[in-house]
């Protein structure tokens, strides 16, 4: 009888196996990327600074 309990109870249990679905979104996946790229222009006015003060040493 415990025989057939166990049985019963492992074929019960198995029925319930999770599952994992993998659903495509309606809309497009967007990335937005609001950067602010102003980095490098002041690094290029500022060695534009040092070479000009380096070559005009009487500005100041």
């Amino acid at each position: 009888m415990i025989k057939y309990a166990a049985i019963a109870g492992l074929l019960l249990l198995s029925g319930c196996t999770p599952r994992v679905e993998i659903v495509v979104p309606d809309k497009p996946i967007t990335v937005n990327l609001n950067v602010k790229v102003d980095h490098e222009i002041r690094v290029k006015v500022d060695r534009e600074l040092e070479q000009l003060f380096e070559q005009e040493k009487g500005l100041f």
